[in-house]
């Protein structure tokens, strides 16, 4: 039997980073056992789902590599079989109609829970023969004694009670098939074999195993992956981090580096930290995946950003970068030396969106200066401006070389430690003091522009006291 499995996210939002391993998990999966992926859009929700929605979070797949192997296919465009499958379960009398009012079932959870009781729908329609109209629902008739066994392919033996579970809702009164009802239908009518999802999905496991099984719908495998957790070690949300693929996308992370971070958000293989998405279908063991919560690190998302962008070629890696060069406002036709300036800083910082804000000094006029370094070290430092700049305008060559040696020339004469000589010269060509080796940020630029830039510091130091 081939191997299907599927993604099923409801278009109500943005794709969310555990959506997205979830999606990762179920693609790798199919694709070491030579099966299919399905992805499904249960948009039945019809309020909250859109097609806008929708849209991202197919292309957010396919911009990491995840396409499904059919069309995916919308829960809204499926009643028929939903109610189809509900008309078994009536005939068969595996299904029963039941008429209690919200009050009625109010009522009765608020003293089941006085009495500590889990709260759960009594059976009252259970035997009654009621007959649909519209002020019915439709009700399973889940096994009352017993336990449910089933094992999960992360969790091993599952067991759940029987006595726990309720006579779960399969028809709303307006006739609309619920969640459960849906879900188990879909996966019979395309062929799913595996249900890889999150453990928030675990108890509603029993209760459509039941329904599979009212049916007589062949059993399924089932793996349920661990949260994805915050630094807080709380649920992932956006009040403790990023959490849509499109912003991480923005600030210019890699999809190869989103596919290495969330395959390791509860996997891991050795010492191995770097992973593309073929290593994955090689190396990925479901039954390896940890039990326990996963914290998503930004700062090991950052590590790992690094390490995609350092792979690429430097075409590829400028390529990449130019969007975000236009988004910061950068023409790189305004500089003969642009390749140089983009290989120098290409890893200044771990994000590609880091790097084009760490190339603005070097394609436009620095406006201000970093306040805390420009006290700590561009104040009072005139003489230190005026003696390297001189030593800077006695060069005959203008290359890294030859301003090295002249800067541990005036370092020498000066007598000053290495910070108090660099710092304030490269806080006057850059507005900060971050850059790479002096020398080599010296030499990215023309010597007219560092008189310029040694001459502004100058005005506004002298515009400081």
């Amino acid at each position: 039997m081939t191997k299907t499995t599927r993604f099923a996210p409801s278009p109500t939002g943005a794709l969310h980073i555990g959506g997205v391993r979830t999606a990762l998990f179920n693609y790798v999966y199919a694709k070491q056992n030579k099966g299919m992926f399905l992805i499904r859009i249960e948009d039945t929700d019809a309020e909250r789902s859109t097609r806008e929605h929708e849209e991202n979070i197919l292309k957010g797949l396919s911009d990491i590599g995840i396409n499904p192997d059919k069309p995916p296919v919308r829960q809204s465009e499926r009643s028929e079989l939903y109610k189809h499958a509900a008309q078994i379960l009536i005939d068969s009398g595996k299904a029963y109609y039941c008429n209690c009012s919200k009050e009625r079932l109010d009522e009765m959870r608020s003293n089941q829970q006085s009495k500590g009781l889990k709260p759960q729908y009594d059976g009252k329609c259970r035997d009654l023969n009621l007959k649909a109209d519209p002020t019915t629902v439709l009700r399973l008739k889940t096994p009352q004694d017993g336990e449910l066994i089933f094992h999960d392919l992360v969790r091993g033996e599952v067991v759940f009670q029987n006595s726990e579970l309720d006579d779960l809702i399969l028809l709303r009164s307006d006739g609309s098939p619920t969640y459960h009802l849906c879900n188990v239908v879909d996966d019979f009518e395309q062929n799913v074999t595996t249900v890889v999802r999150g453990e928030d999905h675990l108890s509603n496991t029993p209760r459509q195993i039941h329904i599979q099984q009212a049916l007589s719908y062949p059993s399924l495998e089932y793996a349920h992956l661990p949260m994805v957790l915050g630094q807080d070690k709380k649920r992932l949300s956006k009040r403790n981090a990023v959490t849509s693929l499109q912003d991480y996308f923005d600030q210019g992370y890699l999809q190869s580096s989103m596919i290495n971070m969330l395959a390791r958000l509860g996997w891991s293989k050795g010492d191995k930290e770097i992973f593309y998405l073929d290593d994955l279908i090689s190396d990925f063991r479901i039954q390896e995946v940890q039990k326990a919560g996963a914290i998503f690190d930004p700062a090991k998302l950052d590590w790992i950003n690094n390490h995609h962008l350092a792979a690429l070629s430097y075409d590829n890696f400028k390529e990449r970068l130019v969007p975000f060069l236009d988004k910061v406002g950068i023409n790189l036709t305004e500089k003969q030396n642009c390749d140089e300036i983009i290989k120098a800083m290409r890893s200044s910082k771990p994000t590609l969106l880091g790097v084009a804000n760490d190339l603005i000094p070097y394609f436009s006029e620095v406006d201000s200066y970093d306040e805390k370094a420009a006290n700590k070290f561009l104040s009072g430092s005139e003489s230190v401006l005026q003696f390297v700049q001189r030593k800077l305008n006695s060069l005959e060559t203008w290359n890294e070389e030859s301003i090295d040696h002249a800067l541990h020339e005036a370092q020498t004469v000066l007598s000053l430690p290495t910070p108090k000589l660099n710092q304030p010269i490269r806080i006057a060509m850059t507005g900060s003091t971050q850059s790479p080796s002096l020398g080599l940020t010296l030499s990215l630029f023309e010597l007219a522009e560092v008189n310029n830039r040694i001459d502004a510091a100058l005005e506004y130091l002298a515009n400081s006291t």
